[in-house]
């Protein structure tokens, strides 16, 4: 059974306990303010069920999970980033468990989105996850949300600086995921892990998950100030013109960016 959704989400509530999202907004998944306001609505249902124990999040494109926010966007509608704040927050603390089931690139604020789930699992075949706010001049979306503290400090700063995209089949730790499988298999292994999740008490998940919650998720203040600073522009050359791509096409772990 298929339930209505906004327009750029389907939601499948077919099996009890469990939602599956699947974002689509073609061609490459951009972010839009619309599509934070939805995701909105979208968290305002879910926190409403007080029968989902387990949600997965997935892409309708297999080549884009989530491209990235369209920059020019946001100045149209004042507000939508702390929209977006509010959202991982609510994601965050909700009794439900979050997991990320990614395929293709995961860029920007896909970034964002994918570290303020509870769960990532990736296709080493296709995902690619990269920060190219920097070429833009801007700081990371990615270190808004828990991004150095999920990630090395080293790892960090070589995502963050050099805008580059990496592969997980060059570099699988660098995603800050659970797992990364075969394509072929990782529809069947988070099918299989959001089964047995269901299968357990919500009450007793909430609290496992807020317990570990205590000790990694990023406060409100110090999201407020991260997104302050990372929509700030910064001054210089690349503000306000296309970043040749020399300037930003790297090796990093073996993937190049782009």
């Amino acid at each position: 059974m298929r339930h209505a959704s906004p327009s750029e989400f389907n939601t499948d509530r077919t099996y009890p306990g469990r939602w599956t999202i699947t974002f689509g907004n073609p061609p490459i998944n951009m972010f839009v303010p619309t599509t934070i306001v939805e995701w909105e609505a979208l968290m305002t249902d879910l926190e409403a069920d007080p029968s989902v124990k387990v949600v997965v999040f997935q892409s309708a494109n297999p080549d884009f999970f989530i491209a990235h926010l369209d920059v020019s966007k946001p100045a149209e509608r004042p507000g939508v980033l702390g929209l977006w704040r509010d959202f991982v927050l609510r994601l965050s603390s909700t009794p439900a468990v979050s997991i990320a089931k990614i395929r293709g690139r995961t860029r920007g604020i896909g970034n964002e989105f994918v570290l303020a789930c509870d769960m990532r699992f990736a296709s080493r075949h296709s995902a690619l996850f990269g920060n190219p706010e920097i070429g833009v001049g801007l700081s990371r979306a990615a270190e808004r949300w828990n991004g150095s503290r999920v990630w090395s400090a080293a790892r960090g700063h070589l995502r963050s600086c050099s805008a580059a995209t990496v592969s997980m089949l060059i570099s699988p730790s660098s995603m800050a995921g659970n797992r990364t499988l075969d394509d072929d298999d990782l529809d069947s292994f988070v099918d299989a892990l959001v089964r047995r999740l269901a299968s357990f008490d919500r009450e007793t998940l909430a609290a496992a998950k807020a317990q570990v919650n205590r000790f990694g998720t990023p406060t409100a203040t110090e999201l407020r100030r991260a997104t302050t600073c990372s929509s700030q522009p910064w001054p210089g050359p690349v503000r306000g013109r296309a970043v040749p791509r020399s300037a930003v096409s790297v090796t990093v772990f073996g993937a190049t960016s782009n």
